[in-house]
C-alpha cells in the first residue's frame, strides 16, 4: 500500500495484518480520488473508520486542509501515527481515538467530504449515515465504500445519491446536499 500522488506520493504505508482488515484497493482508492478530485484543495476530509489511515493521509497528500481520522482500534491509531509520521503530513491531521457513532454523537465540526468503509455487513455504515449529514457542509460530498449487493438509501437527511461506481464486488457511493443537483 502506497500513497498514490501529492506532496507524500509514492511514501510506502503501514497495514494492519488479519482477516478483520480489509484495507481499500489502490484501484478503488484511485476512483475515489477522482470523484473528488477537484473538491479537496484547502477542504476538511473525514475519515470516519481510518483503519491504516491511508484514505486521510491520501487526502492531505493531494492538498486537502485537515484531515480528520476517526477509529476505535488502537493497532490501528498507531499504524495511522506510524503512516502519518512517515509522511510527514502529522501537521494538518487529527486523530480520534474513538468508535464512528460516538465520534459523530460528540462532533462540533464541519466537513467538506465524508469516506465512509467501515467493516461490511455490521450495520455501522447505516448508523453513521444517520448522524453524518448535519455535519456536511451544503456543498460537500459523502463517499460510502461497501459491498456491491447492500442498497443504501437513496438520501439522508439532505443528501441524495448523486452516482454510484461499481468495481467487482466493491461499491462506492457518492452523496450530495440536494440542492447541488
Amino acid at each position: 500500500m502506497r500513497v498514490i500522488t501529492g506532496k507524500a506520493g509514492g511514501r510506502k504505508l503501514e497495514t494492519l495484518s488479519g482477516n478483520d482488515v480489509r484495507p481499500t484497493t489502490d484501484m478503488v482508492k484511485e476512483a475515489v480520488f477522482s470523484i473528488i478530485q477537484f473538491e479537496l484543495e484547502g477542504r476538511v476530509f473525514l475519515d470516519l473508520f481510518a483503519g491504516s489511515g491511508q484514505m486521510g493521509i491520501e487526502a492531505l497528500s493531494r492538498g486537502a486542509k485537515k484531515a480528520i481520522l476517526v477509529d476505535s482500534s488502537k493497532s490501528s491509531l498507531a499504524v495511522i501515527n506510524r503512516n502519518l509520521e512517515t509522511t510527514g503530513l502529522s501537521e494538518n491531521a487529527e486523530v480520534k481515538s474513538s468508535d464512528s457513532i460516538s465520534y459523530l454523537k460528540g462532533c462540533d465540526e464541519k466537513f467538506d467530504i465524508a469516506f465512509l468503509d467501515p467493516p461490511y455487513r455490521k450495520g455501522l455504515l447505516e448508523k453513521a449515515l444517520d448522524i453524518l449529514p448535519i455535519f456536511m457542509n451544503r456543498t460537500g460530498k459523502i463517499i460510502c465504500e461497501h459491498p456491491r449487493d447492500e442498497e443504501l438509501p437513496n438520501q439522508i437527511g439532505e443528501f441524495v445519491i448523486k452516482k454510484q461506481y461499481r468495481y467487482g464486488k466493491i461499491m462506492l457511493t457518492a452523496y450530495i446536499h440536494e440542492s447541488m443537483l
